[in-house]
């Protein structure tokens, strides 16, 4: 009996160690972190370059206070840490996120700004495709139009112009295409959309002087010395003009008073 009695006080002590053992193993529940410091934490990684952890900790921000209006700051600045890290699919979808969740905050024309930016980064040369370009157009006359008194309003209109400018390129580029094959009906719709869409563009000179070829070829003959009058009234000082005169054999008089309007001039709006 007295083995019998060392073996079970020896089995109890054994269970108990066992117990406190499983106790000791359960992982400790970790502590919030007071979301002050959190956030500082986040920007002193952006600040540092560490965008991927300042990524994380931002999203820990969300994570553990959601209601918060250090919840919404994280949103955007997780946006502006993406785009420096050139994530912009990350810049994207955090911009758009942001804009549906607080569509009032006094940052929305910042967001839609970055937004822009991201797919003004994007874009590629004039000869491939322009899908980010024509986005990054839209969203930047958005932020000039509903936010003019912004301070993001006035690089948004810089960028529009170069935009602008390079989607008139694209067209100058493919009409070329045509003019080089003597299609020139297809040719002088492009230089025509040129001229109607992107006449504020350092192509709208070439693009008249490229009309005048297509109507001459054409045999419109008239059409060609009435984008000439506007080609002497524009650009005399390039060397587009000159071209253009030599093409039609003589100088050509401008129109009377100023032509505000190019291509309503030209017939090619209403």
């Amino acid at each position: 009996m007295k083995f019998r009695a060392n073996q079970l006080i020896g089995m109890m002590l054994v269970s108990m160690l066992m117990g406190c053992s499983e106790v000791t193993l359960q992982p400790e529940i970790e502590a919030e972190i007071p979301v002050e410091i959190l956030y500082n934490q986040a920007l002193d990684a952006d600040l540092a370059n560490q965008h991927d952890k300042a990524l994380e900790l931002f999203a820990e921000v969300e994570r553990q206070h959601p209601y918060s209006s250090w919840s919404r700051r994280s949103i955007i600045m997780a946006a502006y840490a993406a785009f420096k890290q050139k994530d912009y699919m990350r810049t994207l979808a955090d911009t758009r996120r942001y804009i549906e969740l607080y569509p009032g905050a006094p940052d929305i024309p910042y967001a839609l700004y970055l937004m822009g930016m991201a797919h003004y980064e994007q874009i590629e040369a004039v000869d491939r495709d322009q899908t980010s370009t024509v986005d990054a157009l839209r969203i930047f006359n958005t932020v000039i139009s509903r936010y003019p008194e912004s301070d993001y309003a006035l690089d948004a209109k810089l960028k529009r112009d170069l935009l602008w400018d390079h989607l008139a390129g694209k067209e100058m580029v493919i009409g070329r295409y045509y003019l080089e094959r003597n299609y020139f009906g297809p040719a002088s719709n492009r230089f025509s959309e040129v001229i109607k869409r992107y006449q504020t563009s350092s192509h709208t000179p070439e693009a008249l002087y490229r009309l005048i070829e297509c109507y001459l070829a054409l045999g419109l003959r008239e059409e060609a010395r009435r984008v000439g009058s506007i080609l002497a009234y524009n650009a005399s000082d390039t060397p587009w003009y000159n071209r253009g005169m030599t093409l039609l054999e003589g100088k050509i008089e401008p129109p009377k008073g100023l032509v505000d309007d190019i291509a309503k001039y030209l017939g090619f709006r209403d």
